[in-house]
């Protein structure tokens, strides 16, 4: 396949997708979301792939959304929040199972992918973290996925101090599945995918819909039309100002 920042290659029956942005932190772009959804179908529709790997190049997995460009009217706001909660739920619902290999920082829409596959395998170097509230704004996904896995009073700390934890504290927590030496991060997640492409197949995707079976009901709608209201406030507008021009917001309440 001809992706512009998203590589794919396909061996013993697993299929590894590294998103390959790195002068962005592998930051979501549309190109980016649209190059990783053409490589999620390439996977499904070939029946000799059972696992998917996901993985970053660089220092990072995925540093967040790519907010460079944003508009505030209320049409491009709902379409983003749209087609972004969109794109992180498809991997729940996505029929084979998928590894999120994760090589460096995971924050934001990053740790959101990471929680929306099936099983995290970290790097020591890997980071997580979600900073939305520092740009004025709310992880839309984690918020309503983050204290299922690291119950209610961690998911608030971490996403009201957005405080990056390591990957041995994700560990802790029950972020993650397992912690690996960097050097050895593709070579555990094969490993890992080899052992799932062992097992029956249909087995396989009747556990994963059967754990996921309750999700993707009210919780995405709500979280939709929320972050669409709070995109619009100055908080916002302000957050994502200063981010982007490397300077301590000033946040009013507003």
């Amino acid at each position: 396949m001809d992706l512009k920042v998203v590589l794919y290659e396909k061996k013993d029956g697993v299929a590894v997708i590294t998103m390959n942005y790195p002068e962005r932190l592998n930051a979501l772009s549309d190109q980016l979301r649209l190059d990783l959804k053409t490589a999620y179908d390439e996977a499904l529709n070939d029946k000799d792939v059972r696992v998917l790997i996901l993985t970053g190049t660089d220092r990072a997995f995925c540093a967040g959304a790519d907010i460079s460009g944003f508009k505030f009217d209320t049409p491009s706001i709902r379409k983003f929040m749209r087609d972004v909660m969109s794109f992180l739920a498809a991997l729940e619902k996505y029929p084979k199972p998928v590894i999120a290999a994760v090589n460096g920082l995971a924050l934001g829409g990053g740790l959101e992918i990471a929680i929306s596959s099936d099983i995290i395998i970290a790097s020591e170097k890997a980071k997580f973290g979600v900073p939305e509230a520092a740009i004025g704004l709310a992880p839309g996904f984690a918020i309503i996925r983050l204290h299922q896995l690291v119950g209610r009073a961690k998911s608030k700390e971490l996403s009201m101090t957005c405080d990056q934890i390591s990957a041995e504290e994700a560990l802790r927590i029950g972020l993650i599945n397992k912690v690996v030496p960097h050097e050895e991060l593709m070579d555990a997640s094969m490993q890992m995918a080899k052992k799932i492409t062992s097992k029956a197949p249909i087995a396989i995707e009747l556990i994963k819909s059967s754990v996921n079976r309750g999700l993707h009901g009210e919780e995405l709608t709500y979280a939709m039309d929320a972050m669409s209201g709070l995109f619009k406030t100055e908080d916002a507008q302000e957050g994502m100002d200063a981010f982007l021009n490397k300077r301590k917001p000033n946040f009013k309440g507003l």
